[in-house]
């Protein structure tokens, strides 16, 4: 579903991505992991259309998207989350799903100012399956409520919901329980394993390294801009050079 191809990204005299060369099949659940400043949310950025690479190519479901703007790579299926959470804090949950879903309406505008039914019959269908999808993340209750009421976590899952809105056929997921607690954290792994069963491919960058061993089956490890290691978590998670660059000898025990 998502190749890279010999990715370079320079921000001036520092290299940050250096040949980098990944596969994402479709399907899977992809970790992509390493220590602070290895370059993942700079490839998050460049696949996503955030930033261009220096050099090499993103194809995304056999097309070089790699200058194309990111609402062109939405429009293909793409869907994002970042770091910092993005939401609009002061729309409701139902209106945050609502606005990540309005690429997906086909009526005109002028159906819409002549009040035609197709309009009701689009919306009607969106709202339904916004509910569903706040349902997966156990915030159905919560639709009508304002987004800045909702805890740090909800705000990171509401995130996580908007992006799968988008009906996406990847889903780069940055961090997505930074900040949780650990029972929020368990409930997400299961939501997110939830969301793939659904047949949604999924990349994830993840500090957390029980979140990454338990919900992964592929993971890839960057160390100042370098893929050091590629495999299943548990070849990865006691691979010397993983140890010693990222994760050290405790992690083998999980």
């Amino acid at each position: 579903m998502l190749q890279l191809e010999n990715i370079v990204k320079d921000f001036g005299g520092l290299r940050v991505l250096d040949s980098l060369s990944l596969q994402v099949g479709e399907g899977l659940i992809f970790g992509l992991i390493g220590p602070n400043g290895a370059g993942k949310t700079t490839l998050f950025n460049i696949i996503s259309g955030l930033s261009r690479p220096t050099a090499g190519r993103v194809i995304f479901n056999g097309t070089d998207i790699t200058h194309f703007a990111p609402p062109s790579i939405a429009a293909r299926g793409m869907g994002r989350t970042f770091q910092n959470i993005r939401i609009f804090k002061e729309l409701s949950l139902m209106e945050n799903l609502l606005a990540g879903m309005h690429r997906l309406y086909t009526y005109s505008p002028v159906a819409m100012l002549l009040n035609l039914p197709i309009q009701h019959r689009e919306e009607k269908a969106m709202r339904e399956k916004a509910m569903e999808i706040l349902e997966l993340f156990h915030l159905a209750g919560k639709a009508q409520r304002q987004a800045e009421s909702l805890s740090y976590g909800e705000q990171r899952k509401l995130e996580l919901a908007r992006a799968l809105a988008t009906s996406p056929k990847l889903l780069l997921v940055d961090e997505p329980a930074a900040g949780m607690n650990p029972a929020e954290t368990e409930e997400l792994m299961g939501e997110i394993v939830q969301i793939n069963n659904r047949g949604y491919t999924i990349c994830l960058i993840e500090h957390d390294m029980k979140f990454v061993m338990g919900v992964c089956r592929q993971v890839a490890v960057l160390n100042f801009g370098e893929l050091i290691a590629l495999g299943t978590p548990e070849q990865v998670k006691c691979n010397p050079q993983v140890i010693e660059a990222y994760l050290g000898k405790d992690v083998c025990k999980l």
